[in-house]
């Protein structure tokens, strides 16, 4: 273990685990041996972090989420409350395929809404928002909005996580925080 960080008495931390400083770790969490936890994390009740997962600066994981060997988040993730990660696409109790787990990147700045679910092997584009119960089947790409089963997209969020809508020029600008972007190859990119 490293870094200067506080976890919950009731917390079960493995061997080699790395924790950044300021990381928070609350009541019945357990974090598994080989986890990596950045900086000024918060890990919520009851979570399961399993060996593998990497986890960068700033992620918030909510309660009662299970990440498994194969995910990664990078800095300032949003992971909502009972969010869930699979990581083999077609399992069986009594068949091993732990040769087949699919990677799964939630990438900068990207929320997760509460009671989502991501299927394996499916990225999370930076600053995307999946909004809440929404089942990601595809790639969601940069600061995309979807939502539903399957999860379909309806429009862009800026970096601060507020819907954009585009102007007449077809420039899109951020009521609240005004950073503009432009539509590029089925995303946004900042102008």
């Amino acid at each position: 273990m490293s870094g200067n960080y506080k976890a919950d008495k009731t917390a079960i931390i493995g061997e080699n685990v790395k924790i950044g400083d300021g990381t928070r770790i609350w009541q019945f969490s357990n974090i598994m041996s080989g986890v990596e936890i950045g900086e000024n994390c918060n890990i919520g009740q009851n979570a399961f972090i399993e060996t593998g997962v990497k986890l960068g600066n700033n992620v918030t994981v909510k309660n009662n989420i299970a990440l498994y060997n194969g995910v990664t988040c990078e800095d300032k993730v949003f992971l909502g409350p009972n969010c869930v990660f699979t990581n083999v696409l077609n399992p069986r109790s009594f068949v091993s395929r732990k040769n087949e787990f699919l990677k799964t990147t939630v990438k900068e700045g990207a929320t997760i809404g509460a009671n989502a679910t991501i299927i394996c092997g499916h990225d999370i584009g930076r600053y995307a928002f999946v909004g809440a119960g929404s089942v990601i089947t595809k790639e969601v790409p940069d600061y995309t909005l979807v939502v539903g089963n399957p999860a379909r997209k309806i429009g862009y969020v800026c970096e601060c996580g507020e819907r954009i809508f585009p102007d007449e020029n077809g420039t899109y600008e951020c009521s609240r925080c005004h950073k503009k972007y432009k539509e590029s190859e089925n995303t946004l990119i900042e102008i």
